[in-house]
Order: structure tokens, then C-alpha cells, then sequence
């Protein structure tokens, strides 16, 4: 038999591709099983469990595979720094089995050429599924249109567009992106920050600011934008993504166009649920992110906006870095932090600890809703009969301490390192196919 702790397998004769997942606590509710065959879930009473690969998952929690809107792949140009292969190894870690690759890379993913070349590095890294967002604007420089139709035609398929990293801040132009956006039946991410109020500001505008001596990042210039966005979206009758809410007014402009009948949604990282302006205090540039974390009125904010549903997701914002990019005056050095392997756990911390989401909601806010969004198939019916075998076994007893050492990704930059973190993803399986065993990369089970 398989112990609790680990899960690790029978094999023997198992059929190849065939796995029975016993007692496994579905989303949070009665232990009950699991039986995986030809990439899909299958009744478990048709499974010859003599000849299956057996998974003991007694005291774990099945939840389906994760999907991240918003992370950062950084490749092609920013290698040092992330590969598409490093990352969706990271992501695997972290329990994801999509993650939706935003557009800011050396060259713009706005052209078919750069968004099927990472849409290419994808599948032969195998490890997960991942989605090119494609550009908003011809360089992210916010002055014309990328040819978005010719994107959502390209062999990617691309169904979300933002120049994230970079505000869409012209009007005119963000009116016409979520027009054609429409017209494509896709949906704009965009990121709320107004930059000519923003200049130079590198932390939250707070007393704190003020007595470290960095310039100080209004709410209001988060929260303006995605009023505008909202009103835009309503008169082109488009769908508006608003990436990494981080304020208690933006809720309130978020809650406020939902009420309206505006198409909006809206996503939250797991360090904006957890982490606050405090940390800055240590001028540690692991905690420089963008946008800044807040204070402790806009964490629980974030928080109860999760709960209620207002804001929609949970997004990583995933945004590795190499080490001479952290390694400088707070003023000056890189922002973004990593994210993909410590998001559940913080999520599980933030929210499921507190009694905010059961496990069940933590499904939704990470795999369901966020795959919704982004017109992923495949998560609309997770863990049923027939559906695609994307599945995580987490240990929600476990704890765990981040070390640098033992993140999968190229890059160290975690705002979480030497923190006590709750749960441990031990398995994951992407269509079928296992990635992850007893919390390390099955290599020799991933079909690149």
C-alpha cells in the first residue's frame, strides 16, 4: 500500500496511462475515488485496480489542475532571467497545469511569429499547457493597435491581449482594442495604473513612504483607470480583464461596474492577499513589486472581494528576475516577484485558514474561473467522468519552509523565502500525464 504522506504509487503491472486515485478528499468534501485512463477521468468501477498504478491519497485534497491568467515566461529575450521550459516547470511544482504567458517579452508577442514560437516551447516542454497573450499595442508602446485579429488566427489561437507591464493608458486606443476585442470574442487584461501619476513612485503612497523616503503610489491611480476601462467596456460591449487588483477603492469600482451589468472581471496575486507595505521597511527589493503592496485596509479588502466573488481569480503575476536585477537599491532595482510554486499555499494561508474559501472555492478562484476567462477547455466539468485528467493531490497538513534551493524555476526572487507556508502539491497530472510525484518533476512521465 501507499502511504498518506507521500502517495507514492504501486506499479507492477499497471497499464500504461491508467491510475486509480483512492480516498482522495474532493475538493475538501467525502474521500471518494479517482481513475484516470487515456488522459481523461473514467468510472472508477471500470478500472481493473489489479492492473492499475494505485495512488493512496487518503488525508489529501483532490483539486483540478490550476490555470494562471497572468504569468511571466519572459522568453524569447529575457532567458536569464526564465525559459518556457524552467517556468512551466515551476508551474507544474506549484500545481498548474495551464498558465497563460503575458506578452512583454525581447521581441513583443505581437506578431504570429513570436506568440507560435512560445505556443511551440510549450509543447515540447510538456509539463503544461501554455497560452500566448498576445500585445494590445504594436510594442507595447501604447500608440497603435497590434494586428489582434491576425493573432487570435495564428496556430496559437490567442484569446487574451494586454501590454501588461504597461498601461494602456490612451483612451481612444484602449476604446478601439476592446471594440476589436469583442469583434474576436476575446478579452483585454489590463494593467491599472495610470503612469502619469505614478512617475518614479516605487512603493505605496503612505506615511511609510514618507519616512523611507520613496515616492509614494497613489490608489487613485489604479482605481481611475479601471473606471475608465469599465465605462469603455460597457460601450463596446466587451469584456475587460483587470490584472492584480491591489486596492480598497478599485473593489469598490469593481463591485460597483458588476452591479451595473458591466462585462468585468478581475484578479488578485497571491503576495497582495498576504503581504503589506510593512515589508518595505527592510529596503529588501524581493518585496518591490508593481503594483505595490498595500496596507492592511487593502488586504482585507482583497480578501473579502475573493470571498464574495467581486474580484474573480487568483493570478501569480509570476515575474522572475535574475539575481543583479534585485540585487540594487530598492529605488532602482526590478520590480515583480516569482510566484507559481508558493501561490496555493498562500492562498491556502490567506484564505482557506481563515475560513474565508473552502476548498471548493479555491477550485474556482484557481482553475475554473481563471480558465473561463481565458476560453481554456477542459476545466468546466473538473474531476467528472469524461473530463480531461488535469488533477492535483495537495497535503493540506503539511507545512513547508520556502528555500531558495528548492524552487524549480531560473530565478530565486520570492518575497517568500524562509516563510513557513501551509500545504504541499505531491502529485499533479496534466491530461493524464504525470508531472509532478511525491512533490519533484516526473521527468520521465512528461511527453515533451
Amino acid at each position: 500500500m501507499t502511504t498518506p504522506q507521500t502517495g507514492t504509487p504501486q506499479t507492477g503491472t499497471a497499464r500504461a496511462g491508467t491510475t486509480l486515485v483512492t480516498g482522495a478528499a474532493v475538493l475538501g468534501g467525502e474521500p471518494r475515488d479517482l481513475a484516470i485512463a487515456d488522459g481523461a477521468f473514467v468510472d472508477p468501477t471500470t478500472i481493473d485496480r489489479d492492473a492499475a498504478e494505485v495512488v493512496d491519497a487518503s488525508g489529501l485534497v483532490a483539486l483540478p489542475g490550476l490555470v494562471d491568467l497572468h504569468t511571466h515566461l519572459r522568453q524569447p529575450g529575457g532567458e536569464q532571467a526564465e525559459t518556457v521550459a524552467t517556468g512551466v516547470r515551476a508551474a507544474a511544482a506549484g500545481g498548474y497545469t495551464c498558465v497563460f504567458a503575458m506578452a512583454n517579452t525581447t521581441p513583443v508577442a505581437d506578431t504570429p511569429a513570436v506568440v507560435e514560437q512560445v505556443h511551440r516551447l510549450g509543447l515540447e516542454a510538456g509539463l503544461a499547457t501554455v497560452r500566448p497573450i498576445g500585445a494590445v499595442s504594436v510594442g507595447l508602446a501604447g500608440e497603435r493597435l497590434a494586428d489582434m485579429g491576425m493573432l487570435a488566427g495564428s496556430a496559437a489561437r490567442v484569446r487574451v491581449f494586454s501590454d501588461d507591464g504597461h498601461c494602456v493608458a490612451d483612451a481612444e486606443l484602449m476604446r478601439r482594442a476592446l471594440e476589436h476585442a469583442a469583434s474576436l470574442g476575446a478579452v483585454i487584461a489590463q494593467h491599472a495604473q495610470d503612469p502619469s501619476l505614478t512617475r518614479g513612485s516605487v512603493m505605496h503612497e503612505s506615511p511609510l513612504a514618507a519616512e523611507l523616503g520613496l515616492t509614494g503610489w497613489p490608489s487613485a491611480a489604479e482605481a481611475a483607470i479601471v473606471a475608465r476601462d469599465a465605462m469603455l467596456a460597457e460601450a463596446a460591449g466587451a469584456r475587460l480583464h483587470v490584472c492584480h487588483v491591489s486596492t480598497l477603492e478599485t473593489v469598490e469600482v469593481v463591485r460597483a461596474a458588476k452591479a451595473k451589468g458591466i462585462a468585468i472581471t478581475a484578479e488578485v496575486t497571491p503576495h497582495h492577499l498576504l503581504l503589506t507595505e510593512e515589508l518595505v521597511r527592510s529596503y529588501d527589493a524581493r518585496y518591490k513589486v508593481n503594483p505595490p503592496l498595500r496596507a492592511d485596509r487593502d488586504v482585507r479588502a482583497l480578501r473579502e472581494a475573493l470571498a464574495d466573488g467581486t474580484i474573480d481569480i487568483v493570478a501569480t503575476d509570476h515575474a522572475p528576475h535574475a539575481p543583479e536585477a534585485k540585487q540594487a537599491a530598492f529605488a532602482d532595482a526590478a520590480f515583480g516577484m516569482v510566484g507559481l510554486e508558493t501561490a496555493l499555499g498562500v492562498v491556502q494561508e490567506a484564505m482557506v485558514e481563515t475560513g474565508l474559501l473552502d476548498w471548493a472555492g479555491v477550485a474556482r478562484v484557481m482553475s475554473t474561473a481563471p480558465a473561463a476567462i481565458g476560453r481554456e477547455s477542459g476545466y468546466d466539468a473538473p474531476l467528472e467522468i469524461g473530463s480531461p485528467a488535469h488533477l492535483v493531490l495537495v497535503d493540506p497538513a503539511a507545512r513547508r519552509t520556502v528555500e531558495a534551493a528548492s524552487l524549480k524555476g531560473r530565478s530565486t526572487n520570492s518575497p517568500f523565502l524562509g516563510v513557513e507556508l501551509p500545504g504541499t502539491v505531491l502529485h499533479v497530472w496534466h491530461g493524464g500525464r504525470r508531472t509532478v510525484m511525491d512533490a519533484e518533476i516526473a521527468e520521465t512521465q512528461v511527453q515533451a
